[in-house]
């Protein structure tokens, strides 16, 4: 499965077995690593299995990088975050595995795309929730002293509950107490904050930028900085749009004044107008309380069938409408006005 030079051979991997880990297929790859679904021996768990060429790496900085991704997994404990499981060199391969929780519904990125192709609206209410459960994720990582760095849908995964799971921590990096600033220039630019393109000092408050751009994407259906993916925009033209602040405003007639606002609110230009992760969970939680607390909302329909039923009894349609002229009731009479429609009784 290797040959000179610590090289993989991917194709030989679909089928063979790697320290308890049988390969499933390979699912994806970057320049120093590929994930494969894999199926774990002992009890048939489904996992994702990153493998990571870390002795291909040019310098020993790089592979203490690899390392220090797999202490990040460690530390890390959210039910919105990919479960870390384990992690080995394998003595055949000499190559370093991580094996993390396996996402079934794919991530963030297909999902967008999905509700694109057939032309649906995420509802409010999921876009909140959405909202939250990253949110979650990112303070319970902020507290620990941790930046994502490279938030963005393809980095959010989907469980079988449809529950998300902010991965990929591959440019993370944890802080040390006395600093507060990163300087170095990653991640997706799309998702970048405007002081990490500008190569100015950033904090936690570029992870909410990022997270702001992601809440826009769901609501619109496309990124904040460029409307339409067949639109031929060169990297000076995104840098100057983001640093700019330059987006279209959410549609006021799909979404709630509280939700433009917040997000509005982590796509501030100076961070230090920006909102904070934990300002961002708190409207979050506010809102789901709100949401509880309000009573149910009365189904007109099932309302209209209780009387539909209730005048049939009376026979309205021979004693009411033939007499009076009048046309029948229609079940949709509530939801719609008193406009009728012979069409639907």
């Amino acid at each position: 499965m290797a040959s000179g030079g610590g090289a993989v051979q991917v194709q030989n991997f679909v089928g063979k077995e790697v320290n308890g880990f049988e390969i499933v297929k390979l699912i994806g790859q970057g320049k120093f690593s590929y994930v494969f679904k894999a199926q774990r021996k002992t009890d048939g768990l489904c996992v994702a299995l990153k493998l990571i060429k870390i002795f291909d790496m040019d310098n020993e900085k790089q592979r203490d990088n690899c390392l220090k991704e797999v202490q990040l997994h460690q530390s890390l404990d959210h039910p919105n975050i990919v479960k870390y499981l384990n992690w080995f060199i394998d003595n055949k391969l000499n190559e370093l595995f991580i094996a993390v929780e396996w996402a079934e519904k794919g991530d963030l990125k297909l999902v967008i795309k999905k509700a694109i192709e057939e032309d649906v609206s995420f509802p409010e209410k999921k876009i909140w929730e959405y909202i939250h459960q990253i949110a979650g994720a990112l303070r319970h990582m902020h507290e620990k002293r941790i930046m994502h760095r490279d938030l963005k849908p393809a980095n959010i995964f989907i469980d079988t509950a449809g529950n998300l799971k902010v991965g990929d921590l591959g440019l993370s990096r944890q802080l040390s107490s006395q600093t507060f600033e990163a300087f170095s220039r990653v991640g997706t630019p799309l998702y970048m904050s405007p002081e990490v393109l500008q190569g100015k000092g950033y904090d936690w408050k570029s992870d909410v930028w990022s997270l702001g751009c992601i809440a826009y994407e769901i609501c619109m259906l496309r990124s904040p900085f460029r409307q339409d993916d067949k639109e031929n925009l060169s990297l000076y033209d995104l840098f100057q749009r983001i640093t700019k602040g330059q987006f279209p405003p959410i549609t006021a007639e799909k979404y709630s004044p509280e939700l433009r606002q917040m997000i509005g609110a982590m796509l501030r230009l100076d961070p230090e107008g920006r909102f904070d992760i934990a300002q961002v969970c708190e409207l979050c939680e506010t809102f789901k309380k709100n949401l509880q607390s309000k009573p149910p909302a009365i189904d007109t329909y099932l309302i209209m069938d209780d009387i539909i039923e209730k005048l049939s009894l009376l026979d309205y349609e021979t004693s009411f409408c033939k007499g009076w002229k009048q046309k029948r009731i229609s079940r949709v009479y509530f939801a719609h006005g008193t406009q009728s429609d012979d069409s639907i009784s």
